[in-house]
């Protein structure tokens, strides 16, 4: 700083002292960096802002797919019991007494209505799945049937859906019902007056004139004889495609350019067939790596259409767990092939002639633990990724494989004995809470960067990677830890994972030479940056970060240098050179003076300012709850480059260079 700038602020500094505008300790904590805009890195990549989404928990179904009913295709035999689900008890730092804990099903949640002996499952010639619900009536005009409760309904809101029906004409009338409370009108009924032994599919259309979390959809029959229900399904009319509307405005908020799916450990056990076709007619399975049920709802053309409608590209998962290599490539030919060739033929018949294009395919999916289904030695799985691969190429030779990675030896040895059969190769990070904010915070980039420095050794190791250009795909990363609130892994999130989250970014800023792609893990509910109820959606801390920086951060980084103390700092110029970017993670409970020497550019000394901050370490949003923390944009003046950063606080300037 030039001298006359230095006796200026120490003279601005102790006139401010003097009014009480700023303390004397707050003076004490003033820290000074270097940013050189002239020096500049390897652009970022905008694929570091990835997502992911797996089948598991409430990530999918109950969070961005949106069904209302449990088990509407009867995975679990309906016998009368009493619903019963396996309780996830929320964290003691994240109740706050106004919610509730979260829960998983693990028995049929449909109730019959009249005696139990007239519901029975029918395993022969079963619509869908292993049986079938037939409801004999009892032929005095009392209802028989199934119901289910617990659906969140919404005053005014209109609903639709369907429900898949054959039986006996004599069983007529079937009444559908969506009922809001206990009155004898506080229900509308659609009223099936046809049946026959073939099924056929009634559509439902509803709106709610109550609000409650204890909705319920009624199917009973009120004739003689019997009826199958073959399935059922609800949705809020305004769902896009079958996605909820609310969660979907916030992943257009996100703006992620790229999505992982199915998984994840899941994939390692997923037919990606049985996801396609009628979605009436696709089994339900257990999850084969998780708790719970695959629905088989959302699939190939569920996915695709989803990253339509937000604008992102797919990245796809193929099984290379208990799948293989004749798989992955009838999975390629299925979504790239030409409509001429038998997986092609099969999906222009589901419903979509032109290939879909896919350029991003993970091999697989942490192949290197023994949580994996079909794990194997690494010797093993080298000749099966490369037997993947080849299968693959030989349907489509421009895919962009992305093979499993593990620093240590599984890393190594797949870049040494597959660096011709991957474009990039994955790692994946978690991290716990600690006990005081900074080093919950800095545990991220320094973990980060011992990731980059392996692979930096790697590449000065190994004689394949002389002429390659192998960079890393980040496709899981995430704090883990807490209480399930959200169902299975549904873990709450806070103000100081905010700041971590942003500290990560910076790291894989500062290493943008090796991070091309990073999936935050994951999306929705399970370890998510949103979180849903039945009737709300709400970006955690973290998603916050991840959309601010998406919006407002440069793609040019810069560097910066100095001793800004716990202050975690990057700087980056916009794509267009315009405006200088410069973002400070503030992990303290303290404010910080900062003094930016900006040098390589000229600046002016106005500059737009976007901060996360809160009440202290635990602030945390829900769902259809006003904002504990928020993104805050202001525009303020600088006077001698000298910025106070808040406590505890994620803040992005934006200079504007002339």
């Amino acid at each position: 700083m030039k001298p006359r700038y230095t006796i200026l602020l120490a003279l601005i500094l102790a006139a401010l002292a003097v009014t009480g505008m700023v303390s004397h300790a707050d003076s004490m904590k003033t820290f000074a960096v270097k940013i050189d805009a002239s020096e500049t890195g390897e652009p970022i990549s905008r694929y570091v802002f990835g997502q992911f989404i797996e089948h598991l928990g409430r990530c999918i179904y109950g969070g961005l797919w949106a069904e209302m009913l449990e088990d509407r295709k009867f995975y679990y035999p309906v016998t009368g019991e009493a619903p019963a689900w396996e309780m996830f008890t929320p964290g003691p730092r994240s109740w706050d007494g106004e919610g509730h804990p979260y829960e998983l099903l693990v028995r049929s949640p449909w109730f019959i209505v009249g005696n139990s002996p007239s519901v029975v499952m029918q395993k022969e010639n079963s619509y869908v799945g292993e049986h079938t619900p037939v409801v004999h009536l009892p032929g005095n005009g009392q209802p028989a049937g199934i119901q289910q409760e617990r659906l969140g309904l919404e005053t005014g809101r209109r609903y639709t859906g369907r429900v898949v029906l054959s039986g006996d004409p004599t069983a007529v009338p079937i009444e559908v019902s969506l009922v809001w409370d206990g009155g004898a009108s506080d229900r509308e009924t659609v009223v099936v007056e046809k049946l026959g032994a073939e099924f056929v599919t009634v559509p439902l259309a509803f709106v709610s004139r109550g609000s409650t979390d204890n909705g319920r959809l009624e199917i009973v029959g009120k004739g003689k004889g019997s009826f199958l229900i073959g399935t059922a399904s609800l949705m809020p009319a305004d769902n896009i495609r079958g996605w909820r509307r609310d969660t979907l405005a916030l992943l257009k908020e996100l703006n992620s350019p790229v999505y992982r799916w199915p998984g994840g450990n899941f994939v390692s056990g997923y037919e990606w067939k049985e996801g396609i076709g009628d979605p009436d007619k696709r089994p339900p399975r257990k999850n084969p790596a998780w708790k719970g049920v695959e629905h088989n709802d959302v699939g190939i053309h569920e996915f695709m259409e989803l990253c339509r409608e937000i604008g992102a590209e797919p990245f796809i998962a193929v099984n290379t767990g208990l799948g293989g290599a004749e798989g992955a490539a009838e999975e390629v030919e299925y979504l790239n092939g030409s409509p001429d060739t038998p997986m092609g033929a099969l999906r222009a018949k589901n419903g979509h002639p032109n290939p879909f294009e896919v350029k991003w395919w993970a091999i697989g999916n942490e192949m290197f633990g023994d949580w994996q289904l079909g794990h194997m030695p690494l010797s093993d799985y080298l000749k099966k990724h490369r037997n993947v691969v080849d299968a693959m190429r030989a349907v489509d030779h421009s895919i962009q494989p992305i093979g499993v990675g593990q620093v240590g030896e599984w890393s190594r040895e797949m870049l040494a004995n597959c660096s011709d059969h991957m474009s990039l190769i994955s790692e994946h990070i978690y991290w716990q809470d600690k006990d005081d904010v900074e080093s919950h915070v800095a545990q991220i980039p320094q973990e980060i960067r011992r990731v980059a420095e392996a692979h930096r050794k790697y590449r000065a190791e190994i004689p394949s990677l002389a002429d390659k250009d192998i960079r890393i795909a980040l496709d899981e990363w995430n704090y883990w830890y807490g209480g399930n609130e959200y169902g299975e892994l549904g873990v709450r999130y806070f103000l100081q994972d905010a700041l971590g989250a942003a500290a990560g970014l910076h790291e894989m800023f500062r290493q943008s030479d090796l991070f091309f792609m990073a999936n935050y893990a994951q999306t929705v509910n399970v370890i998510g940056a949103i979180k849903t109820t039945k009737t709300d959606a709400e970006f955690e801390t973290t998603g916050l970060v991840l959309k601010l920086y998406r919006q407002r951060f440069g793609s040019i980084p810069v560097r910066v240098s100095g001793n800004p103390g716990s202050l975690d700092i990057a700087a980056a110029w916009t794509e267009d050179r315009n405006n200088l970017t410069v973002a400070v993670v503030n992990p303290s409970p303290e404010s910080r003076s900062l003094i930016l020497e900006i040098k390589g550019t000229n600046i002016r000394h106005q500059a737009r300012r976007w901060e996360i901050t809160g009440g202290n370490r635990w602030s945390h949003n829900l769902p259809g709850k006003e904002r504990a923390v928020d993104i805050e944009s202001t525009t303020l003046d600088i006077k001698d480059n000298r910025i106070k950063v808040s406590p505890l606080s994620v803040t992005l300037y934006s200079f504007q260079s002339w």
